[in-house]
């Protein structure tokens, strides 16, 4: 292990094959360290945050970055101390100007701007108003029509808790040229929503062509405005959605900058079925959820206690839950809008642990993590071979997709 002292900020490789001057130790406490590592920069991201001992000596993204490894490499236990506090961040150096990543973010609040005032979009934007006041300074919103952004300009700025006036976030409409001046970018557009009793085999994915011809504008955009903060795909499917972005920007946005917000309803609906039935019980203290927001879902009624069928069962009935709302008359938006975006769009803001989609080994999937000052943190467990098997199934199917 070889350590560095470059413009003030401390690296360290297991490899010696860097040019920084060399530094016999590293104080026990910093705020910054970085690792650089060599990853082919199509299958892999270009930092994110150390989290296990065995991210140190995992230099190939693979979907078995889900999965605690053990490992008998010996490391300095200063070293241990800050994997265990997230204050190492590894930086893959096969990415152009890598340098660039040597920071930690801001603990600071954030501006969002969304896209698109429709159901979902103006669903999502009450949301935010709501649970933002803690992380959220601003709300820019756009819509092609202007008459939507007026409206709910006025009609968010007319909420407000009584005596507390400058708690809530301000809403205030943006133009198409300012939509990236923002830490996230919230794509919320969608065509091609199949009209209740004209469901298809798939809801989600039929809008996949015409949400992918929305997209891509977008990305473009996002591009050539050197945008530096979270690009936040809510449309569905949101898991091919996010690779459409990344190819479409021409690799311009790192694949970490993209995150799906869809996995979030998914474990909603998994808690809404385990409160009503005891069976599935187990899921409130000990489930998970990964995947896509679609049929590829892989619901674990117990990371623990791994139940093969219970868990395929309770897959199916938050996998269908979306036809149960369209019985009623209804396009079911309330929930996806509140648990997968509002809801996890905040915990993302605020570094806490959510479900979402992001880049792993050339793919979009979703699972628990969280976006920490030191980058992207996917949660590692102890996985059963029986789900871990599920979960690859889901990962292939997914990486064929696109």
């Amino acid at each position: 292990m070889v350590y560095y002292l470059y413009k003030n900020k401390y690296l360290f490789s297991i490899e010696d094959k860097y040019d920084y001057p060399k530094i016999n130790d590293i104080p026990l406490i910093l705020d910054e360290i970085y690792f650089l590592y060599e990853s082919d920069q199509n299958a892999s991201k270009a930092s994110y945050a150390i989290s296990d001992i065995s991210d140190l000596f995992t230099y190939e993204e693979s979907i078995d970055l889900l999965r605690l490894k053990e490992t008998e490499e010996i490391i300095p236990e200063n070293i241990k101390q800050l994997i265990d506090n997230r204050k190492i961040k590894a930086v893959n150096t096969s990415y152009k100007n890598y340098e660039e990543r040597f920071y930690f973010a801001e603990n600071k609040k954030k501006t969002v701007n969304i896209f698109a005032l429709g159901d979902v979009g103006s669903t999502l934007l009450t949301g935010l108003k709501l649970l933002g006041a803690d992380i959220i300074e601003s709300i820019g919103i756009y819509d092609r029509s202007p008459e939507k952004i007026q409206r709910f300009e006025y009609e968010m700025n007319q909420t407000s808790f009584p005596f507390q006036y400058d708690i809530l976030p301000e809403v205030h409409g943006v133009s198409k040229d300012e939509l990236f001046d923002c830490d996230m970018f919230v794509f919320c557009a969608s065509k091609g929503v199949p009209p209740i009793g004209d469901e298809g085999k798939d809801v989600r994915m039929v809008q996949l062509e015409e949400n992918a011809k929305l997209i891509k504008e977008y990305a473009v955009l996002a591009a050539d405005k050197n945008f530096k903060g979270i690009f936040a795909v809510v449309s569905d499917p949101v898991d091919p959605l996010c690779a459409v972005v990344l190819k479409e920007s021409n690799n311009r946005l790192l694949p970490e900058q993209i995150k799906g917000y869809g996995l979030g309803v998914m474990n909603a609906r998994a808690i809404y079925y385990a409160k009503k039935n005891k069976e599935y019980s187990m899921y409130l203290d000990e489930g998970r959820a990964f995947g896509p927001h679609g049929n590829d879902l892989v619901i674990a009624n117990s990371i623990i206690d791994y139940d093969d069928k219970l868990s395929v069962e309770l897959t199916k009935l938050s996998v269908e839950a979306n036809l149960q709302v369209r019985k009623t008359g209804f396009k079911p938006y309330i929930a996806p809008a509140l648990s997968s975006g509002a809801i996890s769009i905040v915990y993302t803001l605020k570094s806490e642990w959510h479900y979402s989609s992001n880049y792993i080994a050339g793919v979009y999937m979703g699972s628990k993590n969280r976006n920490l000052s030191s980058g992207l943190e996917i949660e590692k467990i102890n996985m059963p071979d029986a789900l871990f098997e599920r979960i690859q199934h889901t990962y292939n199917n997914l990486k064929n997709i696109l």
